[in-house]
């Protein structure tokens, strides 16, 4: 009988374990110096339990480094992938004013407009990438305002994919949507992602027009002709210091709107955001208590036959489950890079979204190259690209490695650099570990409390 490799945390009156397999198990405090001392009855229950998660092992050291081997390839299988997201920033205008607004260095908002020989070139590069399915998303600014690169990136990605599948994404805040940008998206098979808030009190103060009117009746008026046309919508919920009064109401706007999912954002400390931080900005406690008081209303909803997922929460549950789930901010390493590139509208190559947003800060740290002169070989060669991965390798961090979460979760260099000058976190237990950490404490206390109701609607969730 051997120990495998396990992370632990005390969980009310039990211990939580879990290892590198993302296998977790709740047990008695008095089983679990048991299991440190391997003083366990083969016929127990605990035993049997023990094999079963891969918590220990027994049989021949072939056999447990097979075992070994097959289940990281599960929960690793990103690290045998190629850079699959391809982002293409076609222009930094826009024609709304958000409070916590990403895409400018939180005073201005420059006009940058991709132009065909920039699109093409950059299309050109993403199109070298090995990996056969790729996806293109297309951000801003607001991207529909140059709605006819994005036509030109599409007609001309097309002519020219050879054996790579594509797929298309667009992220907009949906005012500017026409009949005609409607039918190609249409036509194309996009998936189309936005914002929208909450409730519209929420909404029209977080995200408001240049100037100052609401937005969202626009909004919701172009989610209706979505829906109408066929094509599936999407959305994100940004919280923001107003926000956290209203976890039930925001929920409930969700369910009158017809969606069935609802992605809990937190605030990330970049562009307006970082500016404004003292007046929209919060702890990581007040989001947790705000995220916590959403996902019981989320359960009490599907608890009356309604079906409502959150999707930071199901992202998780699958990664849990051993279910592999390229979502690029929870991998070890990260997405950055080799996960990801973001092409600029300037014609700079960044890390990922995160890097082309310090970029605009002034900061472009995480720049790995420009379309004119670079391939995708040497953007992937790049020392920053190399220095993003191997600083967000897990099991390498000091505050991460022997963490109960960390076959789980993930870190961004970007962000880390943007709070603390430096891509491996300075203070231990920071704002971004807390806020993740804090997400799982309150999945596994779902786990720990065991309700049969609750958890199968957790594995509706993780499906």
């Amino acid at each position: 009988m051997k120990l495998n490799y396990f992370n632990f945390k005390n969980f009310g009156n039990k211990v939580l374990m879990t290892n590198d397999f993302g296998k977790y198990v709740f047990v008695e405090k008095k089983d679990f110096l048991k299991i440190l001392s391997l003083n366990i009855d083969r016929d127990s229950l605990l035993y049997s339990t023990l094999i079963e998660k891969e918590m220990i092992f027994d049989g021949s050291e072939l056999e447990y480094s097979l075992a070994g081997k097959y289940a990281l390839r599960t929960i690793k299988g990103h690290v045998n992938t190629a850079t699959s997201l391809h982002i293409f920033v076609v222009t930094t205008k826009c024609n709304m004013s958000c409070v916590y607004c990403q895409a400018n260095n939180g005073r201005e908002c420059p006009h940058l407009m991709m132009d065909r020989e920039m699109a093409q070139k950059a299309v050109d590069i993403a199109l070298q990438s090995p990996e056969q399915y790729l996806s293109f998303e297309f951000q801003g600014g607001e991207p529909l305002i140059n709605f006819e690169m994005i036509k030109f990136i599409v007609e001309y990605a097309q002519s020219h994919k050879e054996n790579h599948e594509i797929s298309y994404t667009i992220v907009t805040n949906l005012t500017l949507l026409n009949d005609e940008m409607l039918d190609f998206f249409v036509q194309h098979n996009f998936a189309i992602s936005t914002s929208i808030d909450g409730n519209e009190l929420v909404h029209n103060y977080n995200r408001p027009f240049a100037n100052g009117e609401g937005t969202f009746q626009k909004v919701m008026e172009s989610v209706r002709k979505i829906r109408k046309a066929g094509l599936h919508v999407g959305a994100i919920e940004t919280t923001t210091k107003y926000s956290l009064a209203f976890p039930k109401e925001i929920i409930r706007a969700y369910v009158e709107l017809g969606f069935d999912s609802i992605f809990i954002r937190p605030l990330t400390p970049l562009g307006k955001a970082a500016k404004s931080w003292d007046e929209i900005g919060y702890s990581w406690q007040e989001f947790i208590d705000f995220y916590a008081q959403a996902f019981e209303e989320l359960i009490e909803i599907n608890k009356n036959g309604r079906f409502i997922k959150e999707d930071h929460a199901s992202i998780l549950l699958k990664r849990i489950r051993g279910d592999f789930m390229n979502y690029m901010e929870l991998r070890s390493p990260c997405g950055a890079g080799v996960g990801q590139l973001a092409y600029y509208a300037d014609g700079n190559i960044f890390t990922c979204d995160e890097g082309r947003m310090l970029h605009e800060m002034g900061d472009s740290s995480f720049q790995l190259g420009n379309v004119y002169e670079n391939t995708y070989t040497e953007l992937i060669k790049n020392g920053v690209c190399r220095t993003v991965c191997a600083s967000s390798v897990l099991e390498s961090i000091p505050s991460c490695c022997d963490c109960v979460y960390q076959s789980y979760c993930g870190t961004c260099p970007v962000v880390n650099y943007a709070l603390y000058k430096d891509v491996i976190e300075k203070e231990p237990r920071g704002y971004k570990c807390r806020i993740y950490s804090g997400i799982l404490d309150y999945l596994f206390l779902k786990f720990y409390e065991n309700d049969p109701e609750t958890i199968g609607i957790l594995n509706t969730w993780s499906e």
